[in-house]
């Protein structure tokens, strides 16, 4: 196609792509995943926790609406590179500012248009994620595939330290409400006889979150993943929160240490990353999926009612059941594959769970889940 800059994706097993840039131009690394989302690409690109990924959209047109100010996840995008089937490089939407190829442009995220994703995606399901590269720089097969080989594997590195906040800060922001934008957390105020004051552990934590638990009725301080138990304790809260983020629980022991002091004396509730790292600090293990869970259709069940949400996930690793089920009791299952989605110990206040209730993008099926720990909290206290 006249004009188009060519690009090539190769693969840790041998496998070579060519197709089109769009996006930054460059060379780019990364694990690749891939993500069931039919919508919700800012929210994806924008998620701490993809961090070190090479994401590919298993939906097959991808940029039809553009690029928003207000669906961002944290205040820049995070992925390595970007792959999709078709791109649209013309947004078609009222909210839209610019089109999705300006902003990988300005953030530096080199993409790929054009080549069968739906064979990689076949291929990561049987083989599993593989590292690979993504390049505009660099056309041949046989130097692409060494360099995808020697990519450092996700397992035990610490990726936490890249995307936490540098210093302690008061979330003032609250959840949206359509054409007025982002609440701020004083409109929340009078809606709970009591304002829990939370602290939030940032291992790279997606903006819907301590936007939930203000609305839900919390105050809300975010301090950096490396703060320490007694720096959080010193500020006198009631509870604690631990983050989504990337990559591999193990390569965060800082963090494991941390909550695990804290367990018995705040109630503790954890997503995603957070979740992994509390079944850790319980004395349990984690292990890394075949190809993770990247999507908003997981099927969970609630061992407690029988219901099952459909929830929005994004993890690599997941906690051992039979390493957590004598110190835990397991809330929630994934009806694919039978891993763990939720435990608790209601006696120390502990609750988590693997998938997103803030669900952003969609389904909001989960977003109980903030209520329930605002009940936690409150029976610990009173």
């Amino acid at each position: 196609m006249k004009g188009l800059k060519k690009a090539y994706l190769a693969l840790e097993n041998g496998a070579f792509f060519s197709g089109y840039s769009f996006g930054a131009e460059g060379e780019t690394e990364g694990e690749v995943i891939f993500n069931t989302g039919m919508t919700g690409y800012q929210e994806i690109l924008t998620d701490p926790s993809y961090k070190g990924q090479i994401v590919l959209m298993t939906y097959p047109e991808i940029g039809n609406y553009g690029v928003n100010d207000e669906d961002v996840e944290s205040w820049r995008p995070w992925v390595e590179g970007f792959i999709v089937k078709e791109y649209w490089d013309i947004p078609s939407n009222f909210r839209a500012k610019k089109s999705l190829g300006d902003y990988l442009r300005e953030n530096g995220i080199v993409g790929i248009w054009g080549i069968d994703t739906r064979m990689i995606t076949r291929m990561i399901r049987e083989e599993g994620s593989m590292r690979g590269v993504i390049s505009t720089t660099e056309s041949r097969r046989d130097v692409l595939v060494e360099k995808a080989r020697a990519v450092p594997p996700i397992v035990g590195r610490d990726l936490v330290k890249e995307v936490t906040s540098k210093e302690k800060k008061v979330w003032k922001e609250g959840d949206y409400e359509p054409w007025k934008g982002y609440r701020p957390a004083e409109d929340f105020l009078e809606k709970f006889s009591r304002r829990p004051r939370l602290a939030l552990i940032d291992c790279g934590v997606k903006y819907n979150i301590p936007r939930l638990l203000v609305t839900h009725g919390f105050e809300v301080t975010v301090y950096p993943a490396s703060a320490g138990l007694d720096e959080i304790l010193s500020d006198s809260p009631d509870c604690l929160f631990i983050s989504n983020g990337p990559g591999d629980p193990e390569g965060v022991p800082y963090v494991v240490e941390t909550v695990r002091g804290a367990l018995g004396k705040l109630p503790v509730f954890g997503i995603c990353l957070g979740h992994q790292i509390i079944g850790l600090a319980l004395g349990g293990e984690t292990f890394k999926l075949k190809f993770g869970h990247h999507g908003v259709n997981q099927p969970v069940m609630d061992l407690e009612t029988g219901k099952v949400e459909i929830t929005s996930q994004n993890h690599n690793f997941s906690v051992r059941p039979e390493s957590v089920e004598r110190k835990a009791r397991i809330t929630h299952v994934n009806l694919n594959d039978e891993t763990v989605e939720g435990i608790e110990i209601p006696d120390l206040g502990v609750f988590s769970v693997q998938y997103h209730p803030e669900a952003s993008p969609g389904p909001h099926d989960s977003r109980y889940i903030f209520s329930r720990f605002y009940e936690y909290v409150n029976r610990y206290l009173s």
